[in-house]
């Protein structure tokens, strides 16, 4: 009977040491915690869980060399549940109650506003692996996707380029389409172009309809797609029963990739564009082996897309600035991280270190019946990221930014009508 006792007594001490509960015990010296912050359920979930995969791989990838510092690194996963304010707690408490050194997540810029100022009260650190509207830099946000200057702006320009003048803009109602395509209309704008519609969804909505409606009246002659999540799948099945066709008028996407793919009617798709950094079927050796590894982690119906390279290779950035700190320590890892490189999927990505964004190359693929990209179009070297493009002044994009929080009562995100 004392033997018992004392066993249950040890339970939980035995507990602690192995990281069970998911606790940064003091006395876990053997140990670096880090925390996956990503959306496993909600609208998101169709793009943010793979990104979580390979954000674990990397991770695993580590561990079996050794680790960081001769210290294992143990994940704490937890979901954002594609609702933003649910993201903010969560960072809270791994940052205030798990003590993890690192976090690596966000999609959505709702999510990523919402939690950065989690991260600046707290001076944390947030590996935010997702292309995005610009419009901001932070010391404590790490960028490893593009900048507006390394996906919109070169996808709008290559449109026009192919004499795709006459644009429709359609997004989701959040912070990322809404200055996506006031970045977007003020090149057109300069370049001679004309917006012919600009539509916005709820996040998650299914209601198209009059989008649709809109695109099919509007003489245009290119749609460029911000919507996010799961409406995607709506958006194109009821465009195609409207008769658009990527022959007639083409669609250029910017958050639909091989993993978003895999859930929509791909036969009905090819043809169309995505721009991004990455394409699972860029043709290198590094790359060749890194789908080769996720395939075998997760099975071969898997594909990598470029979020997910880019939350697999911020795991890499993170861990080559822990070495050259010599501590998993937020605020020596960020001295470190400036103008660290790494050769990643994509090709060589480095830190700017004023910016902490990546200088990274551009590329516009097509979509195949595979579900694959034929690459029709790359900058071929890495571009310095620019944040803030230079069609207004920093006070009038931070204005526009405030008006849009303010617009939607505090939120960065359109809430709909309160029933």
């Amino acid at each position: 009977m004392k033997r018992i006792f004392f066993l249950l007594l040890a339970l939980p001490l035995f507990l602690a040491a192995c990281g069970g509960d998911g606790e940064n015990k003091d006395n876990d010296k053997d140990v670096i915690y880090v925390g996956v912050l990503h959306s496993l359920t909600g609208t998101m979930s169709i793009s943010e869980i793979a990104v979580k995969d390979a954000t674990l791989m990397a991770i695993d990838e580590l561990n079996e060399k050794g680790g960081l510092l001769g210290k294992k690194i143990v994940p704490i996963v937890v979901d954002g549940k594609s609702d933003w304010p649910i993201f903010a707690s969560e960072a809270e408490k791994l940052i205030k109650d798990k003590k993890v050194d690192v976090i690596f997540g966000c999609w959505t810029s709702a999510s990523r506003k919402t939690v950065k100022p989690v991260f600046e009260a707290n001076n944390h650190l947030l590996f935010y692996p997702v292309q995005y509207e610009g419009l901001e830099q932070s010391p404590n946000i790490v960028y490893t996707g593009a900048a507006p200057n390394q996906q919109i702006i070169p996808a709008a320009k290559w449109a026009m380029d192919k004499g795709w003048t006459k644009i429709f803009l359609i997004g989701s109602d959040y912070v990322f389409p809404r200055t996506a395509n006031a970045i977007i209309k003020d090149q057109v704008k300069g370049l001679g172009g004309t917006i012919v519609g600009e539509e916005y969804i709820l996040l998650g909505s299914k209601d198209v309809d009059a989008a649709i409606a809109k695109i099919k009246a509007s003489g245009a002659q290119v749609i460029l797609n911000t919507i996010n999540g799961d409406t995607n799948v709506e958006f194109f099945k009821k465009l195609r029963a409207a008769g658009i066709t990527p022959e007639k008028m083409p669609t250029i996407s910017f958050s639909i990739a091989e993993d978003e793919l895999r859930s929509m009617n791909v036969k009905e798709m090819v043809g169309d564009y995505a721009a991004w950094n990455y394409f699972m079927s860029i043709e290198s050796a590094d790359n060749k082996g890194f789908v080769e590894r996720y395939k075998k982690k997760f099975g071969d119906t898997r594909v990598t897309d470029d979020p997910i390279e880019a939350g697999y290779f911020g795991v890499y950035l993170w861990a080559n600035a822990v070495k050259k700190a010599n501590t998993s320590a937020v605020g020596e890892v960020r001295k470190a991280l400036g103008e660290l490189s790494y050769d990643a999927p994509e090709g060589l990505v480095y830190i700017d270190g004023p910016t902490q964004h990546t200088w990274k190359a551009v590329r516009i693929g097509q979509i195949k019946e595979n579900g694959q990209f034929d690459i029709v179009w790359s900058s071929e070297k890495p571009i310095r990221p620019v944040p803030f493009p230079d069609t207004r002044t920093r006070e009038e994009w931070e204005k526009f930014l405030s008006d849009l929080y303010e617009g939607w009562g505090k939120s960065w995100a359109n809430p709909g009508k309160k029933e």
